[in-house]
């Protein structure tokens, strides 16, 4: 919506409006310090999201300054007003350093945010230990989703299995009923091969079988 603007000086943390708030909307305070907010988490260099609320719609509450996030989200968060959608752009120095944090972030990395300001309001009734519960249930609803994600593909392979073995079951029903004669057998070894008579009421017809089992059709009786 806008060129970028650089709230830390040093172009280590930029943002850009992707929605403006409406006119008479508060922006976070001393008086109104615990921030809720849905993001989206972006490695610069590639483009992969390695974080989000928008999936279980868990909005993540914590309170500015208490030291909980990267120091970008401080910066930036206060800048902005409820019901704005911002895009924020965080050097290594901002956000997590030469350590990364891993397995998500690799050392070094600039990462891209998108932030919706959700509600900001009063230190009352917040506190670390309310905002470490609900980054927990996050997590666990992330679990949750990949456990269930894991189950359905079990399910998937094991119905697919049973399919097979049912093919198998009757398809060696078949073979079996396809290597039984319908007429009459009678049979005789010699010191080279068997022959078998099969009288077939339905087609008429002789068979005769070497030890190849190789067909011939014989003239009808």
């Amino acid at each position: 919506m806008g060129d970028a603007i650089d709230l830390s000086g040093d172009g280590g943390v930029l943002k850009e409006i992707v929605r403006r708030a409406k006119p008479d909307a508060v922006s976070p305070s001393d008086d109104l310090p615990v921030v809720d907010v849905h993001y989206e988490g972006i490695l610069a260099e590639d483009g992969h999201v390695f974080d989000t609320t928008r999936e279980d719609n868990l909005v993540f509450s914590f309170e500015l300054g208490s030291g909980s996030v990267i120091r970008s989200w401080d910066i930036a968060l206060k800048t902005m007003k409820v019901g704005e959608v911002a895009k924020i752009t965080c050097k290594p120095e901002y956000a997590y350093g030469s350590g990364g944090s891993p397995p998500d972030i690799p050392p070094n990395a600039t990462l891209i945010f998108e932030v919706e300001l959700v509600a900001c309001r009063p230190r009352k009734g917040a506190s670390v230990g309310s905002v470490s519960e609900d980054r927990a249930r996050l997590e666990d609803l992330k679990k949750q989703r990949e456990m269930a994600a894991a189950a359905k593909e079990d399910d998937k392979k094991k119905r697919e299995e049973a399919k097979a073995a049912a093919a198998a079951r009757i398809q060696a029903k078949l073979d079996a009923k396809k290597g039984q004669g319908k007429g009459k057998v009678i049979s005789y070894h010699t010191s080279h091969f068997m022959i078998s008579f099969v009288r077939d009421y339905k087609l008429h017809h002789w068979m005769i079988t070497n030890l190849n089992m190789d067909e011939v059709d014989m003239p009808a009786l």
